[in-house]
C-alpha cells in the first residue's frame, strides 16, 4: 500500500483524476538565498522551508531584467504574460529563437502586456476560478484585471509598515477558502509586496535575529568599484556611502525580520488550505520577482544584473512534484507555461517562456542552454557555456564570471588575457540573443562616459 501510495504521489499532475488547486505565493525583491532550507542558516522560514523540502527546487531560476528602475513593473508583467518585455508595444518584431527546444517559437510579433494570452486568461479556459491579491504599484494592472476575482492592498505604503507584512493578503485568501466554490478548481495568485522597503517587522519578529551576529554578504563591499549607470537611483540612496557594515547588518536585520513576518502569514495560508481539505490537491510554488542586492557589490537595490539583483527562488510542492531540485536555467516567464503544462491547462506556443515540466519530472536536465538579460540602457548579460558576461555598453566594460563555480561573482576574470576569446565568443552569443528578442542597443559606445564614480557628499 505504502509504495502504491508513493507511486501516485509522482505521477504527472496533468494524469491525476482531479485537477489540482494552484496556490501561487509571490515576493518582492527577495534574493534566493533568503530562504534557510535553500541554504541560508541565519534567516527563519519554518512555512516556506516546509515547502521547499517536500517539493521541487530550480536553484537558477532568474528575472529577465527591465526596462524600468521599478524593476517589479515589468518583471510582473514579464511573469503573467509568458513574454521578455522586448515584445510590447514600441518594439520590433522578434527574430527566430535560435536556441529553444520544445514546444514554442517564440512570440511573433510586437504586443501589449494586457493582451492575450497570458497566464489568467489561460487558466480560466482550463476550468479555473482565478484570484489575484496584491500590491498596487510596480505591477502589472491591465494582466490582473483578467483575473475573476482581483484585489489589492487597501495601502501599499501603511501594509509595509503594520509589522504584519502579508497578513492582509493572507486574511482575504482564508475567507476565499472558506466561501468559494468548491466545484471547481482555483488558481490563487498572491503578490505580495514584502520585503520591499520600507521594512517593518514587529518586535517578535525583530527579536528573533541577533543583529551583530548576522553575516555580511560574501560579496559585500563598502561602494560599488565603477559605474553601473544607476548609482544614484532612488534605491541606492536608503543608505550612504561607503556602506559600513553595521548599516548592512541594520538593513539585513529588518530585511530577514520581514521576510520572517511573511512566512509567518504564509503558514496561516497553508493552514487554513489543510483545514479546508484542499492542501493535497494544491500545487503551491513561491518565487519573487527578482532578487536585492542589500550590500553585494557595494548596492542595495535590483538595478543590475548580477545573481544578487537578478536570481529569485523558485520552488514547487504537491500532487505529481517528487521532491528533489535542479541547476537549470530558468526565466521567471516560464512559471506560466509550467504550470499550465503541469495542470493539463494549453500551454500558449508564441510566447517566450517554455515549460519546465520535463526538468520537474526527471525526463530533462534542462531547456534553456544560455540566459539574455536587459536592464534599461545600462546593463546587458548572458551566460552561456558555465560562464556569465556582464557588459556596461556606456562605459565600453565587461565583467567575466565563472558562473557554475562563482555564484557570489567574487572573481572578475575579464582582465585575464586567458579570457579574451572567451569574452569575444560570449559578446557573440550576447548579439544574438539581442536579435533575438528585438534589443537594439549598441554593446559598445562611440564615446564612452567615464568608469569612474565617487559618492555623491552627505548633504
Amino acid at each position: 500500500m505504502k509504495a502504491l501510495l508513493c507511486s501516485l504521489f509522482l505521477l504527472p499532475v496533468a494524469a491525476l483524476a482531479a485537477k489540482p488547486n494552484v496556490l501561487f505565493l509571490f515576493a518582492d525583491d527577495m534574493r534566493a538565498d533568503s530562504i534557510a532550507a535553500l541554504g541560508n542558516p541565519v534567516v527563519k522560514t519554518p512555512n516556506l522551508d516546509s515547502l521547499v523540502q517536500r517539493g521541487f527546487a530550480f536553484r537558477n531560476a532568474f528575472c529577465f531584467g527591465g526596462n524600468s528602475p521599478g524593476v517589479c513593473t515589468p518583471s510582473r508583467n514579464m511573469l503573467l504574460s509568458g513574454n521578455a518585455y522586448f515584445r510590447w508595444k514600441g518594439f520590433q518584431p522578434p527574430a527566430a529563437n535560435p536556441n529553444k527546444k520544445g514546444k514554442g517559437g517564440g512570440a511573433k510579433g510586437s504586443i501589449a502586456p494586457g493582451d492575450a494570452p497570458n497566464f489568467p486568461l489561460s487558466m480560466q479556459a482550463a476550468g479555473y476560478e482565478t484570484y489575484h491579491h496584491g500590491k498596487k504599484g510596480n505591477t502589472a494592472p491591465l494582466i490582473q484585471a483578467k483575473f475573476q476575482h482581483n484585489k489589492y492592498l487597501e495601502n501599499d505604503e501603511a501594509e509595509r509598515q503594520s509589522g504584519e507584512p502579508g497578513r492582509e493578503i493572507a486574511d482575504h485568501a482564508i475567507t476565499f477558502f472558506k466561501e468559494r466554490d468548491a466545484a471547481k478548481p482555483f488558481f490563487m495568485y498572491l503578490a505580495f509586496g514584502n520585503p520591499h522597503d520600507p521594512r517593518v517587522a514587529a518586535q517578535k519578529y525583530l527579536d528573533l535575529y541577533q543583529r551583530d551576529k548576522i553575516p555580511l554578504p560574501k560579496n559585500y563591499r563598502p561602494v560599488h568599484p565603477f559605474d553601473n549607470g544607476e548609482m544614484v537611483i532612488r534605491d541606492e540612496k536608503l543608505s550612504p556611502w561607503p556602506r559600513t557594515e553595521d548599516e548592512i547588518r541594520r538593513t539585513l536585520h529588518e530585511y530577514y525580520a520581514t521576510i520572517t513576518a511573511m512566512d509567518s502569514h504564509i503558514g496561516r495560508i497553508l493552514t487554513a488550505l489543510k483545514e479546508s481539505g484542499q492542501l493535497e490537491n494544491t500545487i503551491v510554488l513561491f518565487s519573487a520577482d527578482q532578487g536585492i542586492a542589500v550590500g553585494s557589490h557595494g548596492l542595495l537595490g535590483k538595478q543590475n544584473l548580477y545573481n544578487a539583483g537578478m536570481n529569485s527562488p523558485l520552488f514547487f510542492a504537491g500532487p505529481g512534484i517528487p521532491a528533489g531540485g535542479s541547476n537549470a536555467l530558468v526565466y521567471l516567464f516560464d512559471i506560466y507555461p509550467t504550470v499550465c503544462d503541469l495542470v493539463g491547462a494549453e500551454a500558449p506556443k508564441t510566447i517566450d517562456g517554455v515549460s519546465y515540466r520535463p526538468v520537474i519530472e526527471g525526463k530533462a536536465k534542462a531547456v534553456r542552454e544560455e540566459m539574455f538579460f536587459a536592464y534599461m540602457k545600462v546593463q546587458r548579460a548572458v551566460i552561456a557555456d558555465g560562464y556569465k558576461l556582464i557588459r556596461y555598453p556606456q562605459i565600453n566594460r565587461s565583467q567575466l564570471f565563472d558562473f557554475s563555480n562563482d555564484k557570489d561573482e567574487l572573481n572578475d576574470l575579464a582582465n585575464d588575457p586567458a579570457q579574451q576569446e572567451r569574452i569575444t565568443a560570449l559578446m557573440t552569443k550576447m548579439e544574438k540573443w539581442q536579435k533575438h528578442y528585438g534589443d537594439d542597443l549598441p554593446l559598445t559606445s562611440a564615446n564612452p562616459k567615464s568608469a569612474e564614480w565617487s559618492p555623491p557628499k552627505a548633504e
